[in-house]
């Protein structure tokens, strides 16, 4: 279509999804702080006055795991049993194993840790080489865990989202239709002082006025009152956020899950590939936009398939950008685990805003091919 819509969501890190993903991460980085070759795969899950911590590790790391829980509940701010969870007082439950001889056998070798398919996407509708809803949205949802932890806003609580619609016109970001953002807070300040506080202290700081215009619509807290939040409202689990994690809905997902997941689970560390892959050839003017898929099969070390995808918007032809691409990159588990270094502790801070788009993240940098 000449003209469309697209919406694209973020939420802050007290989202009780990003609360569960947090804590995976927080484990994973503490084993390799210690061990670089630990094996995590890590679930948590986050409900009324509890959380369960369960999955998989192998790995001659030392670990508490009660108190990152705790640590990172605090470091969020959740300290109210009554709205959400009180890191002090909260339940703890552990139920963690090492990982299964079946699967290591494959992984020992080199292999995948599991079959799957993974999706990497670029285009050049911003300087990271994102999509714009989801960046403006993660820049948004960013702005607004700022003016909370800063206490700008004294009357806001951890949880929070945020949703952004942007109409396009002739495949381009040309205004922004819709702003939707509902933050949990205390439930002595009106709605009224809130959505003014948010257009002016979270909104107006970080959009484009060039792309704002009289129909562009804001919604702050639709539903009245958002004074229940965190686990206490919503049930939080590792993994449920992949949408937000990656490009927004703008290009395809594998289905995998990242947090809580070390480098030999081709879920994230291929994805990541992925990503790289795809934003080097827009970085290097080959296409305008670029999705690469890879598959992998459990103990098999190259990768089944390779696809690529330039929407037509391809300067040279495919086939020679995928040529450039198996000359370029050894996209083996261990491969991708060493041009990536990926055994370092850098996964806390890929839990929020995103996985894509931090200039500072190691598949983030542009080579050329």
């Amino acid at each position: 279509m000449e003209k469309y819509l697209f919406t694209s969501e973020s939420v802050t890190k007290g989202h009780p999804d990003k609360l569960c993903d947090l804590i995976s991460d927080t484990i994973l980085d503490e084993c390799i702080t210690q061990d670089k070759n630990s094996r995590v795969a890590i679930e948590t899950l986050a409900s009324a006055g509890q959380i369960t911590i369960a999955g998989q590790i192998t790995s001659s790391a030392i670990i508490n795991i009660e108190k990152i829980a705790r640590n990172v509940l605090k470091d969020i701010g959740y300290d109210n049993e009554t709205t959400d969870i009180d890191y002090k007082t909260c339940k703890i439950e552990i139920n963690v194993t090492k990982q299964s001889n079946d699967i290591a056998q494959g992984v020992d070798i080199g292999g995948a840790g599991d079959q799957g398919i993974m999706f990497g996407y670029a285009c050049n509708e911003t300087a990271e080489l994102m999509p714009y809803p989801i960046a403006l949205a993660h820049k948004l949802a960013m702005k607004l865990e700022e003016v909370r932890t800063s206490k700008e806003l004294l009357y806001l609580r951890p949880d929070g989202k945020v949703q952004v619609t942007i109409e396009y016109k002739n495949d381009k970001p040309s205004r922004i239709d819709t702003i939707l953002i509902s933050t949990q807070h205390l439930k002595d300040v009106t709605q009224e002082v809130i959505k003014k506080d948010i257009i002016d202290k979270v909104i107006n700081p970080i959009i484009d006025k060039n792309l704002i215009d009289d129909r562009t619509k804001y919604y702050i807290n639709p539903t009245g009152t958002f004074i229940i939040g965190g686990p206490l409202g919503d049930t939080g689990l590792t993994g449920r956020k992949i949408i937000v994690d990656t490009y927004g809905g703008y290009a395809r997902h594998g289905g995998g899950a990242f947090s809580g997941k070390d480098a030999t689970k081709v879920d994230r560390s291929a994805a990541y590939m992925a990503r790289h892959i795809a934003k080097c050839i827009v970085a290097n003017k080959m296409a305008d936009k670029c999705e690469i898929q890879l598959s992998y099969g459990i103990g098999i070390k190259e990768p089944i398939s390779i696809n690529i995808n330039t929407y037509g918007t391809n300067k040279i032809d495919e086939e020679i950008i995928l040529e450039k691409i198996n000359k370029k990159f050894d996209l083996t588990p261990n491969g991708i685990i060493n041009y990536l270094n990926l055994q370092e502790p850098i996964y806390t801070k890929t839990t929020n805003y995103g996985h894509f788009g931090k200039e500072y993240l190691p598949w983030e940098k542009v080579v050329e091919l």
